[in-house]
This record gives structure tokens, C-alpha cells and sequence, in this order.
């Protein structure tokens, strides 16, 4: 805390030279007050112009000099250094302390106490009583379909990308899931300018030894103490390239939960936040990172190094109103959540016959047109398609969506001739392995790549 010692004997200096001055007049009023006017013309002379009167009004100026220099000490010192009379005990505090939020809320969380979280039956009843809730409490209508992927994707990944027409309701579906939790979502405007990490968690400021802690970091670092779902939005999250600033975040999305540091400084200081470990901070697995996504001139395209780490989810339509069951909401902890999804696996696991039609369809893209998937989207829909039929849907439903969201999103990279073949040798193939209609969101989406190159 360099700068700051610097303002404190900056104070100090002007503090002692006016005590002493003050110090020394009151000698001198103390000595006249005793003297007789014998003493003071011997003092300055029998013809002098300077009588006692003269004397006393001097000693009043020059008393007033020194206090007025305290008094603009102590502005200038408040003012411009921030330093507050009579504070030796706060500075001793906080001297070294670099993380001011997140040491305050390591001293809020000794006094944290769990709430009482409900017994949650099945990921169905929060499917069903998240779509009341949505509709009774905040007058938003989803389709069910809508809903069941919306949860099933928190099994896929903690990154989720909502795309779909503006005023869709994309963030509004985010943040309802918050309200519905009782733990309100954060939601993070991104700027077009964000190209790093310290735009999203902050930075270390080396002219006043404090690091700027985002609104982001406080609430990652506040999920850790607690076992809420915590749920982040990440709004227009493709204004400003994710694969920048978001780097960081998707990279220990690949290592394991216990294995999920975010470097947060190259040295460590005495004073830093308790749950940091040698500079380094752990991403908590209670928090989920929703990114909704625009598709216009103003943004940029997401990249497959994104989508691959993430579950898509495409909102472009509005349901219609309906009448809903009264719904307060629920209190639900991560760890329930979390036995509810792995019950979940256990219960649903995906079938062999569709694991079979899954694999038919990779060897055909492979030979037609060298595009395949590996083993990361493989584990992804496995989770998928069991989550989704815990929701209250089916296997086919949870293929088909996973399908044209995951692997024939590919295609699109590919130019449009090949696209052309593409769309009519796959919408062959799927009818052979499902069935004619039997994977319409499959469908639909090559016939819109079709149409888009023609």
C-alpha cells in the first residue's frame, strides 16, 4: 500500500508543523499575558509603532494561520488520499488486503447459515412446476418441450448458449429460473470490446495495490461457501468474441470439478481471501453460465470450440398463455440436483437400438463428408437423452433435438455444395433409421441450410 503511506505522513508533516506552531504562540500569549507594558516596550522600544494592542491582534492572526493549515490538511488528506482522522486501527486492517469484497464476504459467511432446502420427487415436477411458476408469478408462457431442454441441458454442461429471435424470451427464461430457485440469477452485459479474462473477472490495479473484482468473481466466489444453485447470464454473449474472454472458463471446463482453478495472481499475500490456494481460486460446481445469443450484423458467430464445451438451445417461438397451477417456487440444493440428474442416468440410460442409430449416422457423415464427433459430444448425449426423459419427454425427442443441435450444426461449415447433398442424403438416412417424421427438428434444420445456400 505504497501510495497510501505517502498521503499519511504527507498529513502527518502538516499536522506537526502546525502543532508546533500553534504550540509555540501559545508560549508566546502565555509569557505577554504575564509581562507588564514595562516589559513589552523594553521588549520593542518606547517609540515604537508596535503597542500591546498591536502585539495581541498579531498573536490572534498567526493563531489562526496554523489551524487553518490543519483544516486544509485534513481536506486535501480526505479528498485526495482517503485518509480519515484518527484511523491508525482501520489502516493497520486493511493494510495488505488487495481483495476488499472477497475478504468481506469470507467475514459475511462466518455467519451464514443453510436455508431449509425442500425434498425435490423428480426432475419432472420441476419441469411442470417451473412452467406455472413462469406463467403465474412473472406472466411468461413456455412450451414444455421448451422447458424439458432448458433443464436437461444443466446435465450436459455448465455453459448453455440460448439462440433464437430476439424477444423470444431467452434471458427471461434465465433469470425465472433464478427467481424460481430463490436465488436470483446474475446477469453480465457483455461489451463489444471484451477481448480477456480481466474483463470478466476483474484486475490487479498496480498504482493502488487493490484488485477490481467483477461482479462476476464476488458471485463465484460468494457460490462457494453455499450449496445453491447459483445461475449467471450472460447477456449478448457473442457481442464480443466468447472464445476470448471467456478462454480461461472453457479450458477447466475439460479438467475435472476438483481440478477447476482460475489463476488469480502470481504471488500470494497474507491477507488474501481464505478460499484462495497459492493465488489460485477453484470455479465452483454450483454455478451455471447461461450466454444468450443474438444472430445479426452486430455480433459474431460462435465458434465450434464453443458450441462443442456447451448445450445449445434454440428459442424461436412464443407459447401460447394458459392457465397455470399456483406455484411459489422451490428451494432446492446442488446436491440434490445433482443426485436427481445422476438418478436420472441410472434410470434412463440411452438405448442400445439408439445408440446403434447414432452410430450409423456418424459413419455417414464420416464417408460422405469427413465430419465426426468424439467422445466429449458422445458423454453429452447420454446425459442428455437420460435428463430429457426424466423431464417427462421421450428418447426420440431427446435425439432428434441433440442431433440437430450438436452434430448436423457441422454441416455448416461445409460449402454450399456440398450442403446441398448433404441435406438430401441425411434427410434419407434419418428416414431410414427413424422412420418418415420421425426426427422433424432434424428435418427443418436441413431444409433451412438448403435454403440458406441455394
Amino acid at each position: 500500500m505504497e501510495e497510501k503511506k505517502r498521503g499519511f505522513s504527507f498529513y502527518r508533516l502538516f499536522l506537526i508543523v502546525g502543532g508546533l506552531s500553534l504550540l509555540c504562540i501559545i508560549l508566546i500569549i502565555i509569557g505577554i499575558g504575564n509581562a507588564s507594558n514595562d516589559d513589552l516596550a523594553g521588549v520593542f522600544g518606547e517609540r515604537s509603532l508596535v503597542k500591546s494592542e498591536t502585539v495581541y491582534l498579531t498573536l490572534l492572526l498567526a493563531l489562526l494561520l496554523p489551524l487553518g493549515i490543519c483544516a486544509l490538511t485534513i481536506f486535501i488528506a480526505k479528498e485526495k488520499v482517503g485518509f480519515i482522522l484518527f484511523r491508525d486501527k482501520e489502516e493497520e486492517e486493511e493494510e495488505g488486503v488487495r481483495f476488499h469484497s472477497l475478504c468481506q464476504i469470507d467475514e459475511d459467511m462466518k455467519e451464514y447459515t443453510a436455508p431449509a432446502y425442500q425434498s425435490i420427487a423428480s426432475l419432472q415436477y420441476i419441469c411442470n412446476d417451473f412452467r406455472n411458476y413462469a406463467a403465474d408469478r412473472l406472466g411468461l408462457y413456455y412450451e414444455e418441450d421448451d422447458i424439458r431442454k432448458f433443464v436437461a441441458g444443466f446435465a450436459v454442461s455448465h455453459l448453455m448458449i440460448m439462440q433464437g429471435l430476439s424477444g423470444t424470451g431467452k434471458t427471461s427464461l434465465a433469470t425465472a429460473f433464478g427467481e424460481y430457485l430463490n436465488n436470483r440469477s446474475t446477469v453480465i452485459s457483455v461489451q463489444p470490446m471484451w477481448r480477456e479474462r480481466a474483463d470478466v473477472i476483474g484486475y490487479f490495479n498496480e498504482f493502488t495495490k487493490r484488485f477490481s473484482e467483477s461482479p462476476l468473481l464476488k458471485k463465484l466466489y460468494e457460490a462457494r461457501y453455499t450449496d445453491e444453485i447459483y445461475i449467471v447470464v450472460l447477456d449478448e454473449v457473442n457481442i464480443a468474441r466468447v472464445e476470448y474472454y471467456f478462454a480461461d472458463f472453457l479450458s477447466l471446463m475439460e479438467l475435472s470439478a476438483d481440478n477447476r482453478y482460475l489463476e488469480m495472481t502470481s504471488d500470494t499475500w497474507e491477507k488474501d481471501p481464505e478460499l484462495f490456494v497459492q493465488g489460485r481460486f477453484r470455479i465452483p460446481e454450483n454455478v451455471w453460465f447461461i450466454g444468450t445469443a443474438n444472430n445479426d450484423d452486430s455480433t459474431f458467430a460462435v465458434s465450434d470450440k464453443v458450441y462443442d464445451r456447451a448445450m445449445v438451445m434454440n428459442l424461436d417461438r412464443k407459447a401460447g398463455a394458459f392457465l397455470p397451477e399456483p406455484s411459489d417456487g422451490i428451494r432446492i440444493s446442488y446436491s440434490a440436483f445433482k443426485a436427481l440428474a445422476d438418478g436420472a442416468e441410472r434410470t434412463f440410460p440411452m438405448s442400445d437400438t439408439a445408440r446403434r442409430q447414432v452410430e450409423e449416422i456418424d459413419e455417414f457423415l464420416m464417408e460422405n463428408y469427413h465430419i465426426t464427433y468424439g467422445n466429449r459430444i458422445r458423454n453429452q448425449m447420454e446425459k442428455y437423452v437420460s435428463m430429457y426423459i426424466a423431464c417427462g419427454g421421450t428418447e426420440r425427442e431427446a435425439l432428434d433435438d441433440f442431433l440437430s443441435k450438436k452434430i448436423l450444426r457441422k454441416l455448416e461449415g461445409q460449402n454450399p455444395a456440398v450442403i446441398a447433398k448433404a441435406s438430401a442424403g441425411l434427410m434419407e438416412k434419418l428416414e431410414e433409421l427413424f422412420g418418415e417424421n420421425g426426427t422433424p427438428l432434424c428435418s427443418n434444420y436441413l431444409r433451412f441450410l438448403r435454403q440458406m445456400t441455394s
